[in-house]
């Protein structure tokens, strides 16, 4: 099922440093991240309706390398 109430955004950039790969799938409390077979980082779409809005992610990741985005309004 695909979400219904955020997106994930991840700067394609971020792919070419593993520490942050690495890091952004520790941080998240709900397993919306994990590595490719390559140890790229991807979503997990089935995770996404799980997301707290902790800004876990978004502080690993500054300068806006990670965004979430509301797909509903508030």
């Amino acid at each position: 099922m695909a979400a219904m109430f955020i997106r994930v955004d991840v700067d394609p950039a971020v792919q070419s440093n593993a520490a942050l790969c690495k890091q952004l799938v520790e941080v998240c409390p709900v397993d919306i991240f994990k590595l490719d077979g390559d140890g790229h980082v991807t979503t997990v779409e089935d995770n996404l309706d799980e997301c707290t809005l902790c800004d876990l992610c978004i502080d690993a990741a500054p300068g806006g390398q990670v965004t979430v985005v509301k797909l509903y309004r508030e």
